[in-house]
């Protein structure tokens, strides 16, 4: 996997990654708000048969919690990370994202799909930001029909992670019959019609960890049945 992906900043020009806090999440500022942000690329690659093969992530997280990183992991203070200390975040975050799906929204029209656990993590550093790679295959077969979504949400509202150019979403294979479209949903319509669930939700924490999956950018795939 760690030669699928070419070099991070040819997938990501040098962005202004603060411009990742505005973010439609505080609209719902009373519930929660997030403290790290990153970008995101997504690559959907499908089969010949119309079927899902698998999906791959890349995220590149923002200044301020990369030095964090930094400081933490580097166990031998030499102010980088090496193999081994990179192993040990990916580890770590491997654990700490596993029972939030790894933060995957992938859903058939508006059904949650599982997804088998990522083999791993790969992690690395690059210009002085973490960079997470990954990838996941459905744990049954997911055929292209009607509407399919994929994205990345967190959803204890701790982590933005968005995609700042509709190009960081990618298909490949995509079957003659099928369109792409990258979906940004507009808060205001996203909290009218969700307007019970947040009003919920404002009450009891336990009901808010859909919320940020509201706000979302995804990647949708319409298809007519194959």
């Amino acid at each position: 996997m760690a030669g699928s992906f070419p070099k991070v900043t040819a997938l990501f020009p040098r962005a202004t990654i603060p411009a990742l806090a505005i973010v439609v999440l505080s609209a719902v500022h009373a519930v929660a708000h997030p403290h790290v942000f990153a970008e995101a690329r997504l690559d959907v690659e499908i089969n010949a048969d119309r079927t899902v093969n698998r999906l791959k992530h890349l995220w590149r997280f923002d200044d301020l919690f990369s030095s964090t990183v930094l400081v933490e992991f580097d166990a031998n203070a030499d102010l980088k990370l090496d193999q081994a200390e990179l192993t040990e975040v990916a580890n770590t975050v491997y654990a700490s994202i596993a029972e939030y799906d790894y933060f995957q929204l992938v859903t058939h029209d508006g059904k949650d799909v599982a997804m088998q656990p990522p083999p791993q993590l790969i992690v690395d550093f690059q210009d002085q930001q973490l960079i997470i790679m990954f990838e996941t295959k459905p744990k049954d077969p997911l055929a292209l029909s009607g509407k399919v979504d994929f994205g990345v949400y967190d959803p204890t509202f701790y982590t933005a992670i968005d995609f700042i150019e509709d190009d960081y979403m990618q298909v490949a294979g995509l079957p003659e019959g099928c369109s792409t479209a990258v979906i940004r949903p507009d808060p205001d319509e996203a909290i009218a019609q969700n307007q019970d669930t947040l009003d919920q939700a404002f009450y009891d924490t336990t009901t808010s960890n859909d919320l940020s999956k509201i706000f979302a950018t995804r990647l949708e795939i319409t298809c007519g049945t194959s």
